[in-house]
């Protein structure tokens, strides 16, 4: 027999399918005879069709229906001996099965001659059609004359098959509950097809399944248009993408807002965005009444009604949660067993179609989130429950992300959690890094939820172990800021003061880094203080380089070397090699902002030293890079002697050092340091490679701009900018260097605006343009005078002087 597509009907439809369920009583008619007797229907008799229009504002669902077609265009070859097509689609309450269903029931209507019979398998309420009743619905609409009582389900299967037999019918079968429902209702002619419709999959043999999804913004903005016209979409058009956000972007709740809409004209697409926002109300104005095809309250109570006790419990406390997906571990956690029992229970509740998977991470572990109307549902439930056990069950949660946050961050700088501190090696730290990819959001609402809980000490536990991540990755500033700030307050509140202490150098560690060196200073300045008081002085040393390198930043040069030097000191006395070794880079860096090169060259040398002594090549990357830019300081100094064959020497070998540098880290996976690697590279200077430098500040700020760190764009569009100027490009090069003066005063980083006014004045100079030089010159004189920073108006003068010369 074979199977062909007709061309798609242009069908006009209603809103809601309307419904037919098998007949439920036995029906006799006059007697003719035993039922397995009795005659087929006359030839010419209308044949039977249940088919339910389909909606009329049926949205959408291309992709679906598409495959529907291939699925029928394959059986083009089936003969018959091959079993009926079964097509199951399955998906959560309110997505549009039916619709689909109906819509493609009428596509195909034409190549079913022998009819079209339909049944809605829910029932009634806590009730599922028996199949028996099914099968005395379709065998009566087949003109089945049953005269005496056929039996059970076995007879009525046996009759069902025979009066199917040589003829091509389309069933459809709505709402199923399980395969044991559907089985004895699929005919075993080939030239039959079954449509199934399920909130779970029911992984019957042989059947091809498809899950329907939620709709897509486009789509649900499309529904909502059809319903409530297209001039109030056009009016708000955001307001209608917000409308279906909040609808879950579920057809169901999209149909009921839309209908809402459509008999209030005095509502605007906005008053509706504002209602569903309220999340104790927005079941309730997502019901029209209270049955499963008008309310998504009940449509999410029927699946609910069929889960375990275990599994309603792990829905309502999951709903706990403000994270946007968890590890199956969290499960296991909230029910205070395993973590496989507790994904075990998850998955269960992807079966009734009340979570989801959102994917796998970058650790390879699947995660797990809820819909957002089904967390609404089971947040109005867990109201009822006990809430201590509740408070209990969140509370193993977060000490559960409390101990994987530590382990990654100890792993990824063990320095930073103990004097002497090993890195485990580079898979732990890539592992860390991957580890706060996938859990970054997840572990900031729960840093956020033992706050709201006032569990304080928790909270400064999380918040410490993300700012250690954060401050070793570089990466997510403004998650950083706002996290250092939470474990601030908490630390306050345990009245612990060390875990204050701590808690505010994690905080000067972010401001400084987003160029808020006032508020960094007080805050390193403070922790110094109460270390001191607490006889800490592993941490004090710590401070104090915190401090000698916030007013290196800030340009105070003479106040920061009493500070690093006394913490390099402090370090060689509690015999931390590797703090004394970082802090000598740090104070190597301000030697060559001195131009003191050669003796930034030798505390590289001992840095040096020490950390490939160590193994930490993570360390010496970062050592090689400064080492890098001193060598090119260096080669600068010698070819404005003239030296240029020592110059070109001293180029090549910093070139080479910030490539090594920069593919340990590339190997590493280290994006930001690669960048300041890339960065550094275009400062070389070298006259012979300006196009090559210009290509690397490039890619840095590429980098930087991904990780949203926006000190190091704008401190990259310094690098960009003289980059073009030494290509002659000056108008580029102004561009350049005035973004960057915005970017720094943005983030109140007045020293850096102050060398950017600098760099442009000075590019100007060197390009002849003296008059333009002295506007920017001049305003970074002012910026050095506020700021005290004696050496930056030293230099600023000088150039000064220069551009007053040549007038």
């Amino acid at each position: 027999m074979e199977w062909e597509i007709p061309p798609a009907a242009k069908i006009g439809v209603t809103l809601a399918a309307a419904v037919l369920v098998g007949l439920t009583t036995w029906a006799t008619t006059e007697s003719r005879g035993p039922a397995h007797e009795r005659p087929r229907p006359e030839p010419g008799t209308m044949p039977p069709d249940q088919w339910p229009p389909v909606p009329e504002h049926f949205t959408g669902r291309a992709e679906a229906l598409a495959e529907l077609r291939e699925v029928f265009a394959a059986r083009r070859g089936s003969t018959d001996l091959s079993p009926p097509l079964v097509v199951s689609v399955y998906g959560r309450g309110g997505v549009g099965k039916s619709a689909l269903m109906t819509r493609f029931g009428q596509e195909v209507a034409g190549w079913f001659p022998d009819g079209r019979l339909y049944a809605d398998l829910r029932g009634g309420v806590d009730a599922s059609v028996r199949p028996e009743e099914v099968l005395i619905g379709f065998l009566r609409a087949l003109d089945v004359r049953l005269t005496t009582d056929p039996g059970g389900l076995e007879e009525l299967r046996k009759l069902w098959l025979t009066w199917t037999k040589g003829r091509r019918i389309l069933i459809g079968l709505d709402n199923a509950h399980d395969a044991e429902q559907v089985k004895p209702l699929i005919p075993a002619e080939p030239g039959c097809a079954v449509l199934v419709t399920s909130r779970s999959p029911l992984f019957l043999n042989g059947t091809h399944d498809t899950r329907l999804g939620e709709f897509s913004e486009a789509h649900g903005v499309e529904l909502l248009a059809r319903l409530a016209g297209g001039a109030r979409i056009v009016e708000d058009l955001e307001a209608a993408k917000e409308v279906v956000r909040l609808c879950d972007y579920l057809p169901l709740a999209i149909n009921i807002c839309g209908g809402r809409l459509a008999t209030r004209e005095q509502w605007t697409m906005r008053e509706m965005a504002s209602r569903l926002a309220d999340k104790r109300r927005i079941l309730d104005l997502l019901q029209v009444a209270p049955t499963v095809d008008k309310s998504v309250r009940a449509s999410v109570q029927l699946s609910y009604d069929d889960c375990t006790g275990v599994q309603r419990r792990l829905l309502r406390l999951l709903s706990a949660l403000t994270a946007p997906d968890v590890p199956g571990w969290v499960a296991g956690e909230l029910l205070d067993v395993s973590g496989l029992d507790g994904a075990d229970q998850l998955e269960a509740l992807m079966d009734a179609q009340l979570a989801e998977c959102s994917g796998t991470d970058q650790t390879g572990t699947m995660r797990y989130r809820l819909h957002d109307l089904v967390r609404v549902f089971a947040a109005e439930l867990a109201e009822q429950d006990e809430p201590d056990r509740r408070r209990a069950a969140i509370e193993r949660v977060l000490h559960g992300y409390r101990r994987r946050a530590e382990e990654a961050a100890q792993n990824r700088w063990p320095q930073d959690w103990s004097r002497g501190g090993r890195r485990s090696g580079a898979d732990g730290q890539l592992r860390a890094g991957d580890w706060l990819n996938a859990e970054r959001l997840s572990l900031i609402a729960m840093i956020h939820l033992a706050h709201q809980l006032r569990l304080w000490e928790l909270t400064w536990g999380l918040a410490r172990a993300f700012c250690s991540l954060c401050h070793s990755l570089r990466a997510y500033w403004a998650d950083w800021a706002v996290v250092a700030e939470l474990g601030r307050e908490a630390a306050e509140k345990t009245g612990d003061r060390r875990s204050l202490a701590i808690a505010l150098l994690d905080a000067a560690a972010v401001h400084g880094g987003l160029g808020l060196r006032r508020q960094a200073l007080e805050e390193s300045e403070r922790a110094l203080a109460i270390f001191g008081e607490l006889g800490e002085t592993w941490w004090a040393a710590r401070a104090m380089r915190t401090i000698g390198m916030t007013l290196f930043s800030d340009g105070h040069l003479d106040r920061a070397q009493d500070f690093l030097t006394g913490a390099i000191t402090a370090f060689k006395g509690e015999d931390d090699l590797w703090w004394m070794a970082r802090t000598q880079r740090n104070l190597a860096e301000m030697r060559m902002a001195e131009r003191r090169t050669e003796e930034a060259r030798e505390l590289l040398e001992d840095a040096l030293e020490v950390f490939k002594r160590e193994g930490n090549r993570y360390s010496e990357a970062q050592t090689l890079r400064v080492y890098g830019e001193v060598l090119a300081a260096q080669a600068r100094g010698e070819y404005r002697h003239g030296d240029h064959r020592a110059a070109a020497n001293l180029f090549t070998r910093a070139g080479f050092s910030l490539d090594r540098a920069g593919e340990m880290f590339k190997q590493r996976g280290e994006l930001w340091e690669e960048a300041r690697c890339l960065r550094a590279a275009g400062e070389v200077g070298d006259p012979d490679n300006g196009l090559r430098e210009l290509e690397y500040v490039r890619r840095a700020e590429e980098i930087l701009a991904a990780l949203a760190d926006s000190w190091g764009v704008a401190r990259t569009a310094v690098s960009a900018g003289r980059a073009l100027a030494r290509l002659g490009r000056i108008e580029e090069a102004e561009r350049e260097l005035r973004r960057a003066v915005r970017g720094f005063e943005e983030l109140d980083d007045r020293w850096w605006m102050a060398r950017s006014l600098r760099y442009l004045g000075e590019a100007h100079l060197n390009a002849g343009g003296h008059g333009a030089a002295v506007e920017p010159l001049e305003q970074a004189r002012e910026i050095y005078r506020s700021l005290g920073n004696e050496a930056g108006m030293r230099r600023t003068l000088e150039l000064l002087r220069r551009a007053a010369s040549s007038t």
